[in-house]
């Protein structure tokens, strides 16, 4: 009995943390939480004080981690190559829906699949926002709209890279009103938002959450957003829809991902704690008034929900056509 229990005893320090998660002691380190973009854009907003909101949970450390790279699409590689233990997530946009697809579209073998990640829990949905500098000409969609067309290819706008959260919709209302842009992708949100203020280019399609301090600032003119309906933080602001353009609706979401291969068990109190993170106190106020608009859904409502996203922006994609 004593050199059995001896034995146990002295395989526990090499125990996989799958098998110590589904005994009940998950986490027992630090989880990292991978970003795919440099700091400052939409999925970097929400995921750290999701990832501060989890450390008061769990009471473990939960770095944010950058890793940016081909829009995206390197961090959520990552993610879904991670070994499947609960201890490597993912602070996804809507864009990790679109990679893939664009990557068929070019006859390239994507750097991940969609099945290789289980959707964990989803935190934000808001429409991206048209930003504009407050000192530049345009002050209604309509004007923005009527220049890009007098002078094609002489408005450009950045871009968090080719077929990336913030590219996306502006293909979009390019697609849709007969428009002629110049795209300038960037490595980020971040960095593509502060090409904007700097002046390098004249537009944005940006989540809420990185333009809502400048715009109350003055900095920054919102002129149109791609929702459904108009977004609490700025009701004066007109949706696409209404302005005559139905089929520019978009919506850059955040939500937690785990290597499809996670176990159950660990996927279950990942669910749980995202719940929990949803409900403190102080993640809610941080996403407020960061711009967004908290829209926690787990199991199989944020399933569903992916589904049908996914299904609509491949059909996006295939209506864009190739980028280069």
């Amino acid at each position: 009995m004593r050199r059995r229990s001896l034995l146990a005893a002295s395989a526990l320090p090499f125990a996989t943390p799958a098998a110590l998660a589904q005994g009940g002691d998950f986490p027992s380190r630090a989880v990292s939480m991978v970003v795919a973009f440099p700091p400052g854009g939409q999925a970097d907003v929400v995921a750290r004080p999701v990832a501060a909101a989890l450390e008061r949970h769990w009471r473990q450390p939960v770095p944010v981690v950058n890793r940016p790279g081909a829009s995206g699409e390197l961090g959520n590689a990552s993610v879904a190559r991670a070994a499947p233990d609960g201890y490597t997530l993912l602070m996804a946009l809507s864009s990790l829906a679109v990679l893939p697809e664009a990557a068929r579209l070019f006859g390239r073998a994507p750097a991940y699949e969609l099945d290789q990640l289980a959707p964990i829990a989803l935190f934000t949905a808001d429409p991206t926002v048209l930003v504009v500098p407050a000192l530049s000409p345009w002050r209604t969609l309509e004007e923005f709209v009527a220049a890009a067309k007098a002078r094609p290819g002489s408005i450009s706008y950045s871009s968090a890279g080719n077929y990336s959260a913030l590219h996306v919709p502006m293909a979009m209302l390019a697609t849709a009103a007969g428009l002629d842009m110049l795209h300038v992708p960037f490595q980020g949100g971040g960095p593509a938002l502060t090409a904007l203020l700097a002046g390098q280019v004249q537009a944005l399609s940006s989540g809420p959450g990185p333009a809502a301090p400048h715009i109350r600032d003055g900095k920054l003119r919102p002129l149109a957003c791609w929702g459904a309906k108009r977004l609490p933080e700025f009701p004066e602001v007109p949706t696409l829809i209404e302005r005559g353009f139905p089929e520019a609706e978009y919506y850059i979401w955040t939500g937690v991902f785990a290597p499809a291969a996670t176990p159950a068990p660990v996927r279950e109190a990942l669910r749980a704690a995202m719940a929990a993170a949803a409900a403190d106190p102080e993640l809610r106020r941080a996403v407020s008034a960061s711009g967004n608009t908290l829209d926690h859904r787990d199991g199989e409502a944020f399933a569903a929900f992916f589904r049908n996203d996914s299904a609509r922006l491949a059909r996006a994609v295939q209506r864009i056509g190739k980028v280069e």
